[in-house]
């Protein structure tokens, strides 16, 4: 007999969604082993393309194919910079105590993926409901995350919420999965058994990503003859992208090498005014998720930054890495050595982070690499990223918790 998964996860999405498809991937090959996937998820998400069509009921199910069915919780539309924000993650969590068995039916497992966190008790209220085992995911360390990166106080009332909650999933969860590789320092401190600890990062799959060729009108935006440094994601706070602009500023002299940005964020429109006066660095509207690889095939070398903090040394799992690598292109990246993909596989530089001077010398030296050279770096991320992110080796890894 089949057993049934579901997968509470606010922000997860299809393909067409644009944004936060881990799960639809991983399912298509769970529901080879012969499994039945239901994932959960929030009628509306700020990184979505394309927002889901739902009806007036509160879960609105989409089948979308076999095996794999999506069920959209209804929540209200936010703006990402309010309160509203955190307010939606409270309504998801409470909704989901009451998903009708009689429309979708009863788990054999339950997966509950962080962030938002604050599902994690409803996930545990209704493992215990139908008797099922209970694998919590960790996607980002929260509250570690907004006491590293925005400053808030860990007696901050929302922070403390978030730790206790935390604690709560890490303690009663039968498996814990991180996608971070060096989480376990953290989680086996609050967890008390360090047996629960998984590591299953994000991935990538060729034989899915698709590569959709990007419209005219952005390619008319690409610079001609140009070696180019290109940067595709969020414009926001984790990216440590005003460096990146400072960069800019450096190499303003240097004719032949421009930046170009693809993608948005709330921080976009204040970087477009810090590099007003700048002729060398292009910012392109976020594309969608099927025309990555194409928009990356113009880019001689990709760029990804992050933040002199501790919450790093945690490790880290971008998908971006995953979209150069998959395009066989060199990365400089701006961090600390903390053993992530760039430096496992060899497919870049790593300078120090918060140093656009560094970041300056690193471009200029893969600009004066060779063809073959720069190619070289860019197979190590190829080879690297197809043996140890594609979907179906991350998928078996999960089929042993089940």
């Amino acid at each position: 007999m089949s057993k049934n998964i579901w997968i509470l996860n606010q922000t997860a999405g299809k393909p067409d969604s644009g944004w936060g498809e881990r799960h639809y991937f991983l399912s298509k090959y769970w529901v080879k082993e012969g499994f039945n996937v239901t994932i959960f998820s929030g009628s509306f998400n700020h990184l979505f393309s394309n927002q889901p069509k739902i009806s007036n009921q509160i879960f609105t199910k989409e089948k979308v194919e076999k095996g794999i069915t999506f069920c959209w919780v209804k929540i209200s539309k936010y703006n990402p910079n309010s309160i509203f924000k955190l307010w939606s993650m409270i309504v998801f969590a409470f909704k989901i105590l009451f998903i009708p068995t009689k429309k979708f039916t009863k788990p054999d497992i339950i997966l509950i993926s962080s962030m938002p966190i604050f599902s994690v008790i409803p996930a545990y209220i209704l493992s215990k409901k139908y008797k099922c085992k209970l694998i919590f995911e960790v996607r980002d360390l929260w509250p570690q995350t907004p006491i590293h990166l925005k400053g808030y106080s860990k007696y901050h009332p929302v922070v403390i919420v978030m730790a206790l909650i935390e604690k709560f999933g890490f303690r009663k969860a039968e498996h814990i999965v991180s996608v971070l590789p060096n989480a376990y320092h953290y989680i086996n401190k609050i967890s008390k058994e360090p047996s629960k600890f998984n590591y299953i990062p994000n991935g990538i799959d060729e034989k899915f990503v698709g590569k959709e060729p990007v419209s005219d009108d952005v390619l008319k935006l690409l610079p001609k003859n140009k070696f180019i440094v290109g940067y595709t994601g969020t414009l926001g706070l984790a990216n440590s992208m005003e460096y990146f602009m400072e960069t800019a500023k450096l190499l303003k002299d240097i004719d032949k090498i421009h930046l170009v940005v693809v993608g948005d964020g709330y921080l976009k429109e204040k970087f477009k005014q810090d590099t007003a006066q700048l002729t060398n660095i292009t910012f392109i509207n976020k594309i969608k998720k099927s025309q990555v690889q194409s928009i990356l095939s113009y880019f001689n070398l990709c760029y990804v930054g992050r933040y002199n903090s501790p919450l790093y040394n945690h490790g880290v799992s971008y998908n971006k890495y995953f979209d150069y690598m998959l395009a066989k292109k060199p990365i400089i990246e701006s961090s600390n050595l903390i053993k992530d993909p760039v430096e496992l596989s060899n497919c870049g530089l790593i300078v120090p982070p918060e140093n656009a001077l560094a970041i300056k010398k690193g471009i200029l030296k893969f600009y004066n690499l060779s063809t073959d050279e720069i190619n070289k770096f860019g197979m190590n991320g190829y080879n690297y990223v197809i043996k140890f992110h594609n979907f179906e080796y991350l998928s078996s890894k999960y089929s042993k918790l089940f």
